[in-house]
């Protein structure tokens, strides 16, 4: 179904708005698919983030600094979410040898265990994507780095 079906449009001022809108509205359809992956798990969306962010520096530690530059929501309050990981015994931190002002933060064994549970859970909303070829979801990339300039 496009998106005139969906949200009951069938006239945009020009294509530009019809793909704003039609990026907005699949940001939300995505939203909910994570969330749901992420019900019953006591994880938000940034702290799942955080945990993948830090797995994929794995055994390295990263500084809250580092984890905010590399996070998809930029307006985290990075600490506050380390700090309740850190409660639920998914990551760990420790001052950082070389700079006493920075802490090292380092996903713990229960934290890679979470994640591989829910790794099959992601693969799921991965296969939403099963209507693009390789290609296509390639393409769809390239064109979003595009609009955002990069």
């Amino acid at each position: 179904m496009g998106i005139q079906e969906e949200i009951k449009q069938s006239h945009f001022r020009n294509a530009y708005q019809k793909a704003f809108i039609n990026i907005l509205f699949t940001n939300n359809w995505l939203d909910e698919q994570i969330r749901e992956m992420l019900n019953g798990e006591d994880l938000t969306k940034q702290q799942f983030n955080v945990l993948r962010i830090l797995r994929g520096s794995h055994p390295d530690p990263l500084s809250t600094l580092q984890i905010r530059e590399r996070m998809l929501d930029k307006m985290s309050d990075t600490s506050r979410i380390v700090d309740r990981l850190i409660k639920k015994d998914l990551v760990s931190k420790q001052t950082c040898p070389d700079d006493k002002r920075l802490v090292d933060v380092l996903i713990t064994e229960e934290g890679l265990k979470k994640l591989k549970a829910l790794d099959q859970k992601e693969h799921m909303i991965e296969d939403s994507f099963d209507k693009l070829s390789e290609t296509e979801a390639e393409e769809l990339s390239n064109l979003l780095d595009k609009m955002r300039g990069q």
